[in-house]
């Protein structure tokens, strides 16, 4: 075979490298929630620990109003403040809001069993997917026992969908997410070592 020949089938084969890499690129980024700011209020959550930063979180009130009008409530009470993520699952979710049972420097052993003070949500569940960055409210068998617990997305997650309440999407900190100290797989998804990421603050922004 010619050096030109040589040269012409690297070309070749360097082109559909590329091909390739973009249309996995393309396909992987269709399956991330949308990252344009809604109409509805924003969470904004400063988190400290292994994912120190700021996420944002573009809240549904379309598709969830009483779920969002909840959220909204508790955030301004203060009630999220120092709450950490208590089961993280990588290349799963990361879940958070339990104002009951997981706030920071106390004891965290029943944190994920508990809600809030206001009164447990009907579903609103919705044709809305879960896709990555997309944030859904944690609930009970009972489908209407969602109260102040919710999630984040890692990855997607089609079988939720029609399952549990979509109330928002990440619009800004995916990275932060990403950093999220993970919990043991062994344990569902708990901290191990009893030392969970917090949000220290969390507020409501319009």
């Amino acid at each position: 075979m010619s050096d030109t020949s040589v040269f012409m089938n690297s070309i070749i084969a360097g082109a559909v490298a590329i091909g390739a890499a973009v249309f996995l690129y393309t396909q992987s980024t269709s399956s991330t929630g949308s990252a344009e700011d809604g109409p509805g209020p924003n969470l904004e959550i400063t988190v400290s620990g292994e994912a120190s930063g700021r996420i944002v979180i573009d809240l549904d009130q379309d598709h969830a109003p009483k779920h969002v009008a909840q959220i909204v409530r508790l955030a301004q009470q203060g009630a999220f403040d120092n709450v950490v993520f208590h089961r993280v699952i990588d290349g799963f979710m990361a879940q958070t809001g339990d104002v009951q049972f997981g706030k920071a420097g106390g004891d965290l052993s029943l944190a994920g069993t508990g809600g809030s003070e206001l009164p447990n949500i009907p579903a609103e569940f919705s044709d809305v997917p879960f896709l990555r960055g997309t944030v859904g409210m944690a609930r009970a068998n009972d489908p209407d026992s969602a109260n102040s617990q919710f999630f984040i997305m890692f990855a997607p997650g089609d079988f939720l969908n029609g399952k549990y309440t979509v109330i928002g999407h990440v619009i800004e900190g995916m990275e932060v997410v990403d950093r999220i100290k993970r919990g043991d797989p062994d344990l569902n998804g708990a901290i191990a070592d009893g030392k969970p990421d917090v949000m220290t603050r969390v507020v409501v922004r319009d």
